[in-house]
């Protein structure tokens, strides 16, 4: 079994490099995918780059070219439901876009049922033993990310909580989901908050990143040992009868 681990960016993914062990480097599509184990389990990890589209190319690359059974988007997010502190951390049950009209992806190819893609129950459950054991730092909750190309802050942020309910917003989540969706592999994303409606703005982001992601990524890893403890993926379904 192999395990992808996809984040945004560069400071997403700092905290995993010293984690793999026997790391090494792999350059494709002017991306590089470090290669190692991580709690015994083998891994492949990258930062794509921000928003949708540089978050499906590198969701490709893991499941294509490194063999990827299951995928674990790790990083950060904005808080949108009003309850959610910095540093309070979010586990995807499902993922929406917020900038994508749903009758686009569901009256058309490839024709979903919905527009919503669910998180695997398998590692939803993995999830939640790895929180029990590891009691990380900080609140965590499981529901509902949504996705888009803007950063959500002021109006936008009330707007989209009322619109979608999310508990949570980031520009990655719901593509890599997407990809996952069509391939029948199964998914997972954690996120830790970094911005609020009480404590928004860029500079609010930027300056709450490094713990985001070294939070996120802790809670990341504890789901890789539980999915190396258990000895099997999350299980793959058939992309075509997704």
């Amino acid at each position: 079994m192999r395990v992808g681990i996809l984040c945004a960016s560069d400071e997403e993914l700092a905290p995993f490099l010293p984690m793999l062990k026997d790391r090494q480097e792999r350059r494709t599509a002017k991306l590089t995918v470090h290669l190692g184990t991580l709690a015994g389990v083998e891994t492949a990890a990258l930062f794509s780059g921000i928003c949708k589209v540089n978050a499906a190319i590198g969701t490709q690359i893991l499941l294509d070219t490194f063999q990827a059974e299951v995928l674990l988007l790790s990083g950060t997010a904005g808080g949108i439901d009003p309850e959610l502190e910095i540093l309070d951390t979010v586990l995807s049950t499902e993922a929406v876009y917020h900038d994508v009209a749903g009758a686009i992806l569901t009256g058309s190819p490839p024709w979903l049922e919905r527009p919503v893609f669910p998180a695997d129950a398998n590692l939803l459950a993995l999830s939640k033993a790895a929180v029990d054991r590891i009691r990380p730092p900080g609140r965590v909750f499981w529901g509902r990310m949504a996705t888009g190309e803007a950063f959500v802050d002021g109006q936008r942020r009330q707007r989209l909580q009322e619109r979608l309910h999310p508990l949570c917003a980031d520009m990655e989540t719901a593509a890599a989901a997407h990809v996952c969706h069509a391939f029948g592999v199964p998914y997972l994303a954690i996120r830790t908050i970094t911005d609020t409606a009480r404590h928004g703005g860029e500079e609010t982001f930027e300056k709450n990143v490094p713990a985001a992601s070294a939070l996120a990524a802790s809670l990341t890893a504890a789901v890789v040992q539980a999915l190396g403890i258990t000895g099997e993926p999350a299980q793959k379904r058939s992309a075509e009868t997704v």
